[in-house]
């Protein structure tokens, strides 16, 4: 996600006041405040647990497109967790929502407090996870309710998402906020049009990765054996099909898998698989840019990327991150392609640029995944690369074909128009909620 390389877990706890607070929620006049009909009305009342965590701004705008009531409650991000109590039980009891929605299960704490609170409330619960659940739910076993829905936007991850105790789980991609990703023609009486420092043929948006790598291993300093067999284990999970870490280390390396079971609770656990997972990332990634050194690429990113690109002579421009609402879609319109690969987290799925870039009127060559065929027509709407090996072939050949490459990215938004948006995927998980707890 943008400038998100690391997910974050739930809240680390409830402070004791406002466990005693929940704990006195029994009496009539609780009844009275918080026991009215769920989804009485057509359109769905919503309470947003709002963070500044990507996607939130692209479900208020959404809910604002579909006209449903919503209400927010900010999620502190340190202290406060009796007020956040306190703000959430006022809405509740004054907005009367259908169901509250989160991202990523931000707001849920891992003793599972409000998790208890929404099932007294008989308040269901929807969490998109648009991150590895496995990374952010980890071994906390006490947020599974009946009154939790949890939406993944990778398929592959409902079977783990079973297994840790969710009865109810669904598929929800990712999509694409339609008005600010949009083709916009530069205006003609503009002497500069500010996309002239993002021109290029080919370019590449995202992280190097070399920061959350060094953060998790010094996370793990203590445990030399596991450092000394990250950069291994994370070569083979990049190639293998397992899903997870962990599944990895089970099926193929025992030893490293009983070192993995032997560390001294969650949170080196969590530091072993977010830094295999990201040394994956970081190798895959840029084993498939150095594919892009002979078209000249602009590579938008952290500073890591000079470090990993060292050496490599004059062949590419670097710029520091841009802003994903402000400057994004300008540079997807100014570049003839837009290189996608896809983080090792996500090994089935897509990310939001498969629909961000098309959105614009622009060209993206990504890589294959078995959940795009389900979205797009593969070789009409989308183009793939299938390994490194074809990623200059097919580079060069878009480059010198720009009718073709033309054809793609309009076909391409066509299909994100008609499905792909994020008034598609809150109107799917608003009918999926009121299916369940109707």
């Amino acid at each position: 996600m943008p400038n998100a390389s690391e997910p974050a877990p739930p809240a680390a706890g409830v402070a004791p006041d406002a466990r005693k607070r929940l704990g006195g929620l029994q009496s009539p006049v609780f009844e009275t405040a918080f026991g009215y009909k769920k989804f009485a009305a057509e359109a769905p009342r919503i309470l947003l647990l709002q963070s500044g965590y990507f996607l939130y701004r692209e479900i208020k705008a959404a809910l604002g497109r579909l006209r449903w009531p919503l209400a927010t409650v900010d999620i502190p991000s340190g202290a406060g967790a009796t007020a956040f109590i306190e703000r959430f039980l006022e809405t509740v009891c004054d907005f009367k929502p259908d169901f509250a929605l989160t991202v990523n299960h931000l707001g849920l704490d891992r003793e599972g407090a409000l998790t208890a609170l929404l099932e007294r409330l008989r308040l269901p619960l929807a969490s998109w996870f648009v991150d590895s659940p496995r990374l952010i739910l980890h071994d906390y076993s006490k947020l599974a309710s009946p009154y939790a829905a949890i939406f993944a936007w990778d398929k592959g991850s409902l079977p783990g998402l079973k297994d840790f105790g969710f009865e109810h789980v669904a598929y929800l991609p990712l999509g694409t906020d339609e008005i600010r990703f949009a083709p916009r023609p530069a205006d003609p009486a503009s002497p500069a049009s500010p996309a002239d420092s993002f021109l290029a043929a080919v370019s590449f948006v995202g992280d190097s990765m070399v920061r959350p790598v060094a953060q998790n291993a010094a996370k793990l300093a203590g445990h030399p054996k596991l450092i000394a067999l990250y950069r291994e284990l994370a070569r083979d999970y990049a190639v293998r099909p397992e899903r997870e870490v962990r599944e990895l280390l089970k099926a193929r390396h025992p030893k490293a898998f009983a070192a993995y079971l032997a560390l001294p609770g969650d949170e080196p656990r969590l530091a072993l698989e977010l830094l295999v997972t990201w040394e994956a990332t970081r190798i895959t990634r840029l084993n498939l840019v150095k594919r892009l050194l002979p078209f000249s690429p602009l590579i938008v990113g952290d500073e890591g990327w000079k470090e990993s690109l060292a050496g490599r002579g004059k062949t590419w421009r670097w710029r520091g991150p841009v802003d994903y609402y402000r400057e994004l879609p300008d540079l997807y319109r100014a570049c003839d392609i837009n290189f996608n690969c896809t983080s090792q987290q996500m090994k089935g799925a897509v990310n939001q640029r498969v629909f961000d870039v098309p959105a614009c009127g622009a060209f993206v060559l990504t890589d294959e995944r078995e959940q795009l065929a389900e979205l797009f027509e593969i070789g009409k709407e989308a183009i793939v690369y299938r390994g490194p090996e074809e990623v200059e072939d097919l580079a060069r050949y878009y480059l010198s074909h720009e009718s073709e490459r033309v054809a793609v990215a309009m076909a391409g938004r066509a299909r994100v128009l008609a499905e792909h948006t994020y008034v598609h995927r809150l109107r799917t998980l608003g009918e999926a909620m009121r299916a369940i707890y109707s």
